[in-house]
């Protein structure tokens, strides 16, 4: 069967892919030497692979290469089809790699962009070969469309244009059958094949907390993880996110047709056990929209973590909410150190109460801090991302935001867990709760969609961006009362002195 080549575009904890008008590495070479693997693409190859055909995922991001690259080496594979993850900020780069693909190779494409903008995509003209546009989770879709494409019309969710009278055309399914198609079993899908990954595993730069496990612990794999790094692994462990945060793609209300399913834990146990087994992985990176987003599922996967003495052999960083993890009792705490857990990754975002309230994140700033100050209480790491100009903020809540990170900062310096601040420039999605208050408010699609490479140096961001490179992009418009320039500079002196607090032994931990 032909093979299904697939230039793909990384998603940062599936929240900041990297700016489009930045991004043609033949123009401009990357610097950051890291990105998250495409996991979502890997899994629709390994399920494509299982079924027997002959895949492929070309991770474009991940080797550096330029549109004009990217293009040829598809087209001198000459697949059957060729696909693609399209989102917001690097769609046109896609559509400028779609556009240079022999008209041979039939396309499809996926991703939040597909699925928020389907129309918009379907009259690109740079996108006249595209057979196929699947919205949602693609593992069971995909397969079939490789089998046969003239199953696209028994497929819910698959939308193509007519080419006859050009108008919108799309597949339908029975209400059972579009369940299963739609939300697949994850616990039945295949473990991710790594041979797609060319950057999964890798050696990760030691962090605090890792010092901290190993002066805790007799372990010669912590020890050794603390002196060179883990081997590490990212993985998922659900799907969906029941919370409407207004910025994120991943907001129930953009996301209807999601059911939010969470893997068994001896699904979970079982991967990481064949990844330690096969590539000696001892530390893993759940990159989930929300794992820790339940007390329910919590407690599950604990006990079952404990009966497996998971913290005993790896450990393992997670995504999580703090209005949950605000309920957790200290013994809750202990037992996830116990089973492993080094780092929580939160969704910060503000330090003023009415700007979260605006966000529809349900926490207060006080709650942060206190949540922030039990983790690293118990040892546990923090990354807190963040939002700089979101539409409304004014200097005072831009003020509040700042002193909040230096207070979650001197926390940390009083006790043994580390907490990182991940601070980002405001930029819209489309599909998310801002974005219809945007247009409602009177903005237009195609300036909300300029998202620019934004050049932080002149305020003294150099090396301190290493790493984060591909983060920083806007659409160069200011949303609330803080000029632009302003939002920079704060940006700016918060990355160089979160990098200044990175320096640990003479060595700079993971970004």
């Amino acid at each position: 069967m032909g093979a299904r080549a697939a230039p793909a575009h990384v998603p940062l904890d599936g929240t900041h892919p990297a700016p489009g008008d930045r991004c043609d590495y033949a123009e401009r070479p990357r610097t950051n030497d890291y990105t998250l693997p495409v996991l979502g693409m890997a899994y629709i190859a390994t399920y494509a692979q299982r079924q027997g055909f002959n895949v492929g995922v070309l991770d474009a991001e991940a080797h550096g290469l330029g549109i004009e690259e990217t293009a040829q080496l598809v087209n001198d594979m000459a697949p059957r089809w060729a696909a693609m993850n399209l989102l917001a900020p690097t769609y046109e780069m896609s559509a400028r790699i779609a556009e240079k693909l022999n008209p041979q190779i039939a396309l499809m494409v996926g991703g939040h962009h597909a699925k928020a903008m389907p129309d918009r995509v379907l009259a690109d003209p740079r996108m006249r070969h595209l057979k196929a546009l699947v919205l949602g989770e693609g593992e069971l879709r995909v397969a079939a469309l490789l089998e046969d494409e003239q199953r696209r019309r028994e497929l819910p969710g698959v939308l193509w244009r007519d080419p006859l009278i050009g108008s919108r055309a799309g597949g339908v399914a029975d209400a059972r059958t579009s369940a299963e198609l739609l939300g697949p079993d994850i616990n039945t899908l295949p473990y991710v094949n790594r041979a797609f990954l060319p950057q999964d595993p890798y050696r990760a730069a030691p962090t605090p907390t890792d010092r901290r496990l190993a002066a805790s612990r007799a372990a010669d794999w912590l020890a050794a993880g603390a002196a060179h790094g883990h081997l590490e692994e990212n993985i998922v462990g659900s799907r969906g996110c029941p919370y409407n945060c207004t910025f994120c793609g991943a907001a129930w209300s953009a996301n209807p047709d999601v059911k939010i399913r969470v893997r068994s834990p001896e699904n979970i146990i079982g991967e990481l056990e064949s990844l330690h087994a096969q590539y000696g992985v001892t530390a893993f990176r759940f990159v989930d929209d929300l794992l820790l987003g339940a007390k329910r599922v919590i407690d599950e996967q604990m006990e079952v973590f404990t009966r497996h003495r998971i913290g005993e052999r790896y450990v393992w960083d997670a995504t999580g909410r703090i209005n949950v993890l605000d309920r957790c009792t200290d013994r809750e705490l202990e037992m996830l150190v116990a089973n492993g857990l080094r780092e929580v990754a939160l969704g910060i975002e503000s330090g003023s109460d009415r700007i979260l309230a605006s966000m529809d994140k349900r926490i207060s700033a006080e709650m942060t801090e206190r949540v922030a100050r039990r983790l690293v209480a118990h040892g546990i790491g923090v990354k807190g991302y963040l939002i700089l100009g979101f539409p409304g903020e004014s200097h005072e809540d831009l003020a509040a935001t700042v002193q909040h990170i230096r207070t979650l900062w001197a926390i940390a310096d009083q006790h043994p867990g580390d907490i990182r601040a991940s601070v980002f420039e405001f930029r819209p999605y489309p599909g998310t709760p801002v974005w219809q208050t945007l247009i409602k408010d009177g903005y237009k699609a195609d300036e909300l969609l300029s998202y620019g490479d934004v050049d932080l140096t002149q305020d003294g961001a150099n090396e301190s961006m290493r790493q984060r490179d591909e983060f920083n992009f806007s659409v160069g418009i200011q949303f609330g009362g803080v000029p632009l320039d302003e939002i920079r500079s704060t940006l700016a002196v918060l990355t160089r002195e979160q990098h200044e607090r990175k320096q640990v032994d003479g060595l700079e931990v993971a970004a």
